[in-house]
């Protein structure tokens, strides 16, 4: 196994704890799980709303995987993490499935749970690989 390699984007998310942007080894790339705060002014308030926040986070780690010069099409593995599970399932779902080429998902799972930093409905991580 190769060295770890520790990646903080510029420009990226501030982190909400201590934590990378992404780690790395051997071609795989584990992205932390991004709130839907706003790069450019961290201490704005939240969007409003699952669709909003879903949104937010998902170009969140876009800036991420940018920065690893990767996109949505190397992402393999999606985690999703909701606060409100049975109310904001459907609408996530909808904004999610949006990002990605159709018939081109990646595996999925998604996790109801009772509360995610700074107070965010949404929470998603990924795990890519190097082309």
């Amino acid at each position: 196994m190769s060295e770890i390699l520790h990646h903080m984007i510029t420009g990226g998310p501030r982190p909400v704890a201590p934590f990378s942007h992404a780690t790395e080894v051997d071609g795989f790339v584990f992205l932390t799980g991004q709130m839907p705060t706003y790069p450019d002014d961290p201490d704005k308030p939240l969007p409003e709303g699952i669709e909003a926040q879903t949104k937010r986070v998902m170009d969140n780690l876009i800036l991420i995987l940018k920065g690893l010069d990767l996109d949505l099409s190397n992402v393999f593995q999606v985690r999703i993490y909701l606060t409100h599970f049975d109310r904001d399932y459907e609408v996530m779902n909808r904004t999610y499935v949006d990002y990605f080429e159709p018939g081109k998902l990646p595996a999925r799972t998604t996790i109801g749970v009772t509360g995610l930093a700074v107070g965010a409905l949404v929470e998603i991580d990924m795990i890519a690989r190097r082309p």
